[in-house]
């Protein structure tokens, strides 16, 4: 029997990085302050899970101005939507084996 677990991305493993990438498959951008207020998190505990996406190369941050006020928005890149629908395609065959 193949390992049931083989083909699940690790970092997908947490589930902040899970939430922000299911967030982001659905919109075109969301901002720093609505994705902490959502996924209930503080900026540092955030912030270091969009650092490792971002690393990975599955998201996308644009930085701007509204106003005087700094803007910080993220967006899913090509890779990250791909990765994910794999990830997701692994889980549902893991359950449907199981």
């Amino acid at each position: 029997m193949k390992n049931p677990i083989a083909d699940l991305n690790k970092i997908f493993d947490s589930r902040i990085r899970l939430g922000v990438m299911s967030i982001l498959i659905v919109n075109d951008n969301i901002s720093f302050n609505d994705l902490k207020q959502m996924l209930e998190l503080t900026d540092g505990n955030l912030a270091s899970h969009l650092n490792t996406l971002e690393q990975a190369e599955f998201i996308q941050v644009h930085k701007g101005f509204i106003g005087r006020k700094t803007s910080t928005t993220y967006a899913i890149t090509a890779l990250g939507k791909q990765s994910f629908k794999a990830h997701l395609d692994a889980l549902e065959k893991m359950i449907k084996k199981l």
